[in-house]
């Protein structure tokens, strides 16, 4: 009788969680609505566009010829007084002069190159930033889905067990069960239990974690993913590579950093040739005496110890942004294949989940369950039975997660939608 009462509760709790779990609004989210309210208002992915369109004033400033300097001057004769000797004498006199430093040609062209890379190199920043945001999205929704899969197979799950409990409890009053399977069946139920209330808690904190990057209120309506399916995929790895080549963001921003690295040097070998500053005063005397007309013409030569060491540091520079850009892109092809084999694996998987082990499970159970009911099987059988299709059913639809996890990577990697 004490097993029955506990049981009794047990069932209470049980029905409470799993209508709860099950008390899913049928407004669902779609992905696409995600992945947009994130382009449009993450945080992280403004503040990489407010980069780049800061870079791309920086040409114009590099390219600009540096400020005039304008002069007055004054010159006393015999005494400190302002204008001392100017009626008097010739040397004293009044100056009015504007001088303009002159880069030699070309050195304003090659700064603006290297500022123009740096803005391409910070456009491709972004774009890395918000491809690593939409992948962020996807990871989080795939995994709210795929809990939410899991919650409805411990619930369906759960009400065969509590018949089957129901049943054990009536053969136990009568003699006929044993408490040993009551009992283990009560554990069972308890572990669904405990799963439920894992799998609110996480996907709590996957809804925090998916408002914060699509900027909604954390007190904002629950986001409730669509269905967990398949996705159909249909390309073969040698087309995956192509795309990273192409397309894929990482790759884009370490050619970037090439071109710029090159551009740098271009503008620092140009740096060895001389600037030049040209100006020009008119110094006014008193009546009586000729004005002074001056024209100035100065030339800078650049210590050729200080070129030639920025010279060598662009060398290193650049071979070494050559190499970054090479070792990312063996990183990236690397984890493309990594994700292809994930796919493909997981597709074949899938199939034997739908055509093999989860219809042999179900039906080995419902064998089980039969003798049962007709007294000749033991409850332990039965309920071993119920716990392998409940497994196959849970790595199903982990078989799906990964799979959908590895096309998104995927979609991250070649830059392409693949879904």
């Amino acid at each position: 009788m004490k097993v029955a009462l506990n049981w009794t509760a047990a069932l209470v709790l049980a029905s409470g969680v799993l209508a709860f779990a099950e008390d899913m609004p049928a407004m669902r989210t779609p992905l696409t609505q995600l992945l947009a309210e994130a382009a449009a208002n993450n945080t992280q992915i403004s503040a990489a566009n407010h980069s780049w369109k800061a870079a791309t004033y920086l040409a114009r400033q590099v390219t600009t010829l540096p400020d005039p300097q304008f002069t007055v001057q004054q010159l006393n004769v015999g005494s400190p007084k302002p204008f001392a000797g100017f009626s008097n004498s010739d040397f004293a006199y009044i100056g009015f002069g504007a001088s303009q430093d002159l880069p030699y040609p070309g050195k304003l062209r090659l700064r603006g190159d290297v500022a123009n890379r740096e803005a391409e190199t910070q456009h491709a920043q972004e774009d890395v930033v918000r491809t690593s945001i939409g992948e962020q999205v996807k990871l989080l929704y795939l995994r709210l889905a795929y809990l939410e899969a899991t919650l409805s197979i411990l619930g369906r799950n759960d009400e065969v067990l509590r018949q089957l409990i129901e049943n054990g409890l009536s053969r136990y009053s009568v003699g006929l069960g044993s408490q040993a399977d009551v009992l283990k069946a009560q554990l069972e139920h308890t572990k669904i239990l405990r799963e439920i209330t894992m799998h609110h808690q996480e996907m709590g904190q996957l809804e925090a974690d998916l408002k914060q990057l699509v900027h909604r209120s954390q007190d904002s309506a629950d986001i409730r993913p669509e269905q967990l399916t398949v996705t159909r995929f249909e390309y073969t790895a040698e087309q995956l590579q192509a795309l990273v080549r192409e397309h894929n963001p990482a790759v884009h921003m370490g050619a970037n950093a090439v071109q710029k690295q090159e551009a740098q040097l271009k503008s620092v070998q140009r740096e060895g040739k001389p600037d030049f500053n040209v100006g020009y005063i008119f110094q006014l005397t008193g009546s009586g005496y000729r004005d002074y007309y001056m024209l100035t013409v100065n030339m800078r030569l650049p210590r050729r110890k200080r070129i030639e060491a920025e010279i060598a540091e662009a060398v290193e520079q650049l071979d070494r942004s050559k190499q970054e850009r090479d070792s990312q892109m063996q990183q990236q092809l690397s984890e493309v294949q990594k994700q292809y084999v994930a796919v493909t694996s997981t597709t074949e998987l899938l199939k034997e989940y739908q055509e093999g082990l989860i219809p042999q499970a179900e039906m080995a159970f419902h064998s089980e369950e039969s003798a049962y009911q007709s007294n000749k099987q033991q409850f332990a059988p039965v309920l071993s039975s119920l716990l392998d299709v409940m497994t196959f059913q849970h790595d199903y639809q982990q078989a799906i997660f990964d799979h959908e996890t590895a096309l998104a990577h995927l979609e991250t990697l070649t830059g392409a939608s693949l879904r």
